[in-house]
C-alpha cells in the first residue's frame, strides 16, 4: 500500500483480502474497523471519504501487519465495547468478550429491583468490565474489584473514570478474598478456567497475546473455583447471589464444588452460542428459607 492517495474502495478490498489470507474471520468487517482506527473516525466517517492520504495508509499498514500476525484487533485499537461501556484494554488483562455479558443478564433477571443492590464484588476484575457494567445498572451500589495484577487493577481504575463511575468503586491488587472484609450483595467472577493441556489449542490471539495467569485454571481448569468457593461463604451476604463464568462443559463440576461448599444453584444460563456460560449460586440456607 504505497503512493500519495488511494481510493477508499480499493483500500478496503485490499485490506480485507490480506486479512482473509491470514485466516481472520469476518475480514470485511475487520478491514472497516482497521481503516476507522487508521483514520481516527467512527464507521459513519468512512461515508464522507473518497480516498486515503499517505499518512493514513502508513498507519493502516502498521495495523494490518499486526492483525495479520494475529494480534487482537482490540489491542490494536486500544479499546473495546462491553455492555453499554467503552473500555480501554491492554496486554495486562483479558479482552472483554460478549460471552461474559451473560453474567450481567443473569444478575438483572434475578435482581430486577435496582435499589436492592448496594454492594458488588468482582474477583479477577481485569479491565473492570463486569463490575462497571453492574454499577452502570445499579445506581445505588458501590463496587470493589480485585485482581492479582497491579497493572490490571490500575487499568480498571482508568476505565471507571472513563465511564464516570470512579466515585462508586475501588480497585485492589490482591489474591481473591485475601484483602477483603465484610459481605457483598453480589459477587461476580470470571476466573481462569482453561485446562493447562488446552493452552496450545487456543486461538493465537488468545494464546499469544492475553496473560496466561488469567487463562489457565490448573490441570482440570477448576483450581480457582476451588479457591473462590473455599472462602466465598464468609463474604456473600445471607440473601446474596454469586455468579461465575465457566467454560464449555464445566457446569457439573463447578456445581458439585459449590454444593460441597454450602451453596446451591439458582440459575444456569447459556450464551448466544448455546454454551452454558454463567452459573448463579446462593447460600443453601437461603433456598431452604424460601421453601419453608
Amino acid at each position: 500500500m504505497s503512493g500519495n492517495r488511494r481510493p477508499l474502495k480499493d483500500v478496503l478490498i485490499e485490506t480485507a483480502s490480506a486479512l482473509e489470507k491470514a485466516g481472520i474471520e469476518a475480514p470485511r468487517m475487520e478491514a472497516r474497523r482497521l481503516l476507522c482506527w487508521a483514520i481516527g473516525c467512527e464507521a459513519s466517517g468512512l461515508l464522507t471519504r473518497d480516498d486515503m492520504p499517505e499518512e493514513v495508509m502508513t498507519r493502516l499498514a502498521s495495523g494490518l501487519d499486526q492483525r495479520c500476525a494475529r494480534r487482537p484487533l482490540a489491542l490494536i485499537e486500544g479499546e473495546t465495547g462491553f455492555w453499554s461501556l467503552t473500555l480501554s484494554v491492554s496486554p495486562d488483562t483479558l479482552i472483554p468478550r460478549g460471552d461474559s455479558e451473560t453474567l450481567i443478564e443473569v444478575l438483572l433477571s434475578l435482581r430486577p429491583k435496582r435499589e436492592e443492590i448496594r454492594s458488588v464484588l468482582d474477583l479477577g476484575t481485569g479491565t473492570g468490565c463486569l463490575l462497571l457494567a453492574a454499577l452502570s445498572e445499579y445506581q445505588e451500589a458501590f463496587g470493589v474489584g480485585v485482581d492479582l495484577s497491579p497493572a490490571a487493577a490500575a487499568l480498571a481504575c482508568e476505565n471507571a473514570s472513563r465511564n464516570a463511575l470512579a466515585e462508586r468503586c475501588a480497585f485492589l491488587a490482591g489474591n481473591w478474598f485475601s484483602a477483603l472484609r465484610g459481605q457483598f450483595d453480589v459477587i461476580l467472577s470470571n476466573p481462569p478456567y482453561i485446562r493447562a493441556t488446552d493452552l496450545d489449542g487456543l486461538m493465537p490471539e488468545v494464546r499469544d497475546h492475553e496473560p496466561e495467569r488469567a487463562l489457565i485454571g490448573g490441570e482440570d481448569g477448576l483450581d480457582d473455583y476451588r479457591r473462590l468457593l473455599a472462602q466465598a461463604k464468609a463474604h456473600l451476604a445471607p440473601q446474596g447471589i454469586m455468579i461465575f463464568e465457566i467454560g464449555r462443559g464445566q457446569e457439573p463440576d463447578v456445581r458439585a464444588l459449590a454444593e460441597e461448599a454450602g451453596f446451591t444453584l439458582r440459575e444456569a444460563r447459556a450464551d448466544l452460542a448455546g454454551i452454558v456460560r454463567a452459573l448463579c449460586f446462593e447460600h443453601a440456607s437461603a433456598r431452604l428459607c424460601v421453601q419453608s
